[in-house]
């Protein structure tokens, strides 16, 4: 073996979505990175080599979807790949290139594929290798470091037969299964803690030492002709047909993914990974001998389709939880607290898959019930976006080493949301920005700690940071005192009035949007739809179906809510009361008188009182920012159905106007962050930004809107958005400084040839990437 050594500001071990994320972000920041991952691809359970669809916030919240590297990731994967998603299987070696080019091309970044961490060194003593105990019913091994500081890991490329000691000032663990911080010696649990403990609800009566299982995913191909399949000796039998369709593993896609081929327990996630990896493959050919010869329902629909491959690398969902210096709780996560030191945020719901997986009686409780929409467990694990501080991605017990990913400082509970892609990409961007400030701030992990609980000055540059680098953190607004646009005043040659939507109307989304075949939401439970008030509204019209023989009433209510992601029924108080009334046929507008005026400005939303069996609400076509509906999840609560109902305002509401890219936010918030041309006037547009004395001015940074409505695997191939402007120009007092042809990027920074002092800068839109209207949700100027 050849040894060499190298020496960096950070490493960063584990090249997931978390490690990727974490070392272009420390790289960009000017850190001198290294990122070390054992696989000869990138991506973690995202890669070709697993192939599970990146989730996030977006998947349960219109406008959740996670931005930053992330969101420049999955953009540009989705620009250039000929494949379409779906839930599981089918990633392919696009999305692998994608990642390795963004890592490559970055000059302070140093990657390491093919190469394993085998250990760590601490200052002044050796690495520990202390077991675990279950004295509390789960796995948890208390701290033991030897040492309070991380000198450098010991790394292995057998396949070029070399051996790596990086040395570096700080670390993050991304490794998942927290191998640095256990080699380290901090403290970390393993299994369930009880539901006493922490007074959780998704928590069990008793501990355990149960966890979730591994994956592994399979894809079919339609081959055009009878594909027999004839499954080894070995594979497991399957024949019972409630094993799939009462249990919750229903099979109802030829092509295969089917996150459901799980096991965990009886093994242990860590140490049994390879007989766990055996045990799937069996299932997994079992599961498509099913398919193929047995299923009455399947059968047929497999009959041309031929097995195209069979992941060996199975995806973990659970093991180690390293304790930080906070331990998110369930709670937490339901209430949304509002952390000073939120740095990233979730969304997804507090999915707990059944220990033993495809060994056990069902399979994840939300599937085992058919995935009932109203169903009380669906009410239950449903959470609102919520921010995740960043004292829980700081280990608790050595003194230079961050977190991220599914390893970072939760309960079991919490982690049923915060271990998918998207969010642990979100933490790990947080992480490596958070290296970058105590480096080039020269402060150290525990001071940077002391402070974070009462959110101040460095922890506020760490969000400030992760917000120019197009992240967005729940409560945190650009007050970047650098950024000269938030002096400005902005101005526009056109604006987009809120008219309302028909069902035939073009929108934003229109290929996002989630709209059924029938066009139309029954409305025998409530619905809602929100929509942005100005201060004015008289009169309220929805385009509604009713499927009766007689004419029907329904009872309406317009509520004020703070953001758009508040969905509790009723929100913070009732504007008006009333109801309409609906003759039979089909997309007739019914009128709501209202007459509302001299009121403040901010969203509203239009309620069904009460169920009204017989009417349905028509679907639009697309969505405008901010504007989505939303069905019955519980009593209390509303569920986002990623579609906007039909209606119409009168008069038309000022949504979008030139002031929205001053906002400090970059999505529909607390209002939409957008401001648009008039779509009827055509194209070019421009937007302004003005100040009364001369600003200097080198960088112009400027975010158009993304493809924030709904997660990415509803994103078809080669997908640009719209929204997007695609040719554009930004001049300095009149005169063009910036032409691009041809972008794609949602957020582009540029760097002026000439430093100017400017009382105006003007970024006209000369086409965009299929939107009549010219859309931009903030510039930056520095």
């Amino acid at each position: 073996m050849v040894l060499r050594e190298q020496s960096f500001d950070l490493v960063v071990a584990g090249g997931g979505m978390a490690g990727v994320c974490a070392a272009i972000a420390a790289a960009r920041e000017g850190l001198r990175t290294c990122l070390v991952h054992e696989r000869p691809v990138l991506g973690g359970v995202a890669s070709s080599e697993m192939r599970v669809t990146v989730h996030g916030a977006g998947h349960n919240h219109s406008f959740a979807r996670e931005t930053g590297i992330i969101a420049e990731l999955l953009s540009e994967e989705r620009r250039r790949n000929h494949e379409p998603i779906n839930e599981n299987g089918w990633t392919n070696s696009v999305f692998d290139q994608v990642l390795y080019d963004f890592c490559i091309r970055e000059p302070n970044l140093t990657l390491h594929l093919n190469t394993s961490v085998i250990g760590v060194e601490l200052e002044g003593a050796d690495e520990v290798d202390r077991a675990p105990h279950t004295e509390k019913g789960y796995y948890e091994r208390e701290a033991c470091a030897p040492s309070r500081r991380l000198t450098a890991l010991r790394a292995r490329t057998l396949s070029a037969e070399v051996d790596l000691r990086l040395a570096a000032d700080l670390f993050i663990d991304c490794t998942g299964d927290a191998f640095i911080a256990d080699r380290a010696g901090c403290g970390w649990r393993m299994g369930s803690e009880s539901r006493a403990e922490h007074g959780e609800a998704h928590a069990p009566e008793q501990p355990s030492t149960a966890t979730m299982g591994n994956s592994i995913h399979i894809r079919a191909k339609d081959v055009g002709r009878p594909a027999p399949f004839t499954p080894p000796e070995w594979a497991v039998r399957l024949d019972d047909p409630s094993y799939f369709y009462e249990q919750g593993r229903v099979p109802n896609d030829p092509h295969g993914g089917f996150w459901w081929i799980e096991i965990g327990m009886p093994w242990h996630t860590i140490f049994d990974n390879e007989t766990i990896r055996h045990e799937l493959t069996r299932y997994a050919l079992g599961v498509w001998d099913w398919m193929k010869n047995r299923d009455p329902e399947m059968r047929e629909r497999c009959r041309d389709f031929a097995l195209d491959f069979v992941g060996q690398v199975p995806g973990k969902r659970e093991s180690r939880r390293v304790f930080g210096r906070h331990w998110l709780t369930e709670q937490e996560v339901q209430a949304h607290t509002p952390f000073p030191d939120a740095v990233c945020y979730g969304g997804w719901g507090i999915d707990l898959h059944t220990p033993g997986g495809l060994l056990a009686e069902t399979s994840e409780p939300s599937a085992a019930e058919r995935y009932q929409e109203d169903s009380e467990y669906a009410s239950k694990i449903y959470v609102r976006p919520y921010g995740i501080p960043l004292r829980s991605l700081m280990a608790r017990d050595v003194d230079n080493l961050l977190l991220a990913g599914r390893c970072i400082s939760v309960t079991r509970a919490a982690l049923g949301s915060v271990r998918v892609m998207a969010t642990t990409a979100s933490m790990g961007q947080a992480a490596g920005v958070a290296a970058a400030v105590m480096t080039q701030r020269g402060i150290t992990l525990p001071e940077l700690a002391a402070e974070a609980a009462e959110g101040g000055p460095a922890v506020r540059e760490v969000q400030q940071r992760l917000l120019r680098g197009g992240a967005f953190i729940p409560g945190v607004r650009n007050h970047d005192d650098s950024d000269r646009a938030r002096s400005a005043t902005a101005s526009a040659s056109s604006r987009q009035l809120m008219h309302g939507l028909s069902p035939t109307d073009p929108a934003p989304f229109e290929q996002l949007a989630n709209l059924p075949e029938e066009g139309a939401y029954g409305l025998e439970g409530e619905v809602a739809q929100l929509l942005w008030f100005d201060g004015r509204l008289n009169t309220v019209s929805l385009c509604l179906d009713n499927t009766a023989d007689a004419d029907l009433r329904l009872p309406l209510r317009l509520v004020r809510v703070g953001h758009v992601w508040d969905n509790r029924k009723g929100g913070d108080s009732v504007l008006a009361e009333g109801s309409v009334g609906v003759v039979p046929g089909t997309a007739r507008w019914a009128h709501w008188r209202v007459d509302l005026a001299d009121l403040a400005p901010g969203w509203v939303r239009i309620e069904t009182a009460a169920p009204a069996p017989g009417l349905r609400w028509r679907y639009a076509r697309g969505v405008m920012p901010g504007h989505f509906a939303s069905r019955s999840l519980s009593p209390t609560r509303l569920r986002d159905l990623h579609a906007s109902f039909a209606y119409r305002a009168a008069p038309a509401q000022d949504a979008f106007a030139p002031a929205e890219v001053l906002s400090g936010v970059t999505r529909p918030t607390t209002s939409t962050a957008t401001w648009r041309s008039d779509p009827g006037a055509g194209l070019p547009q421009w937007l302004e930004l003005a100040w009364e004395d001369a600003q200097p001015i080198e960088r112009v940074e400027v975010t158009f809107p993304g493809s924030l409505l709904r997660d990415v695997h509803s994103t078809p191939p080669f997908y640009v958005e719209p929204q997007t402007a695609k040719d554009y120009v930004i001049e300095v007092e009149g005169v063009e400084a910036v032409r691009v042809e041809g972008n794609t990027q949602w957020r582009r920074v540029h760097r002026l040839e000439t430093a100017a002092k400017a009382r105006s800068i003007r970024l006209i839109v000369l086409a965009t990437n299929g939107d009549p209207a010219a859309s931009i949700a903030e510039i930056r100027c520095y």
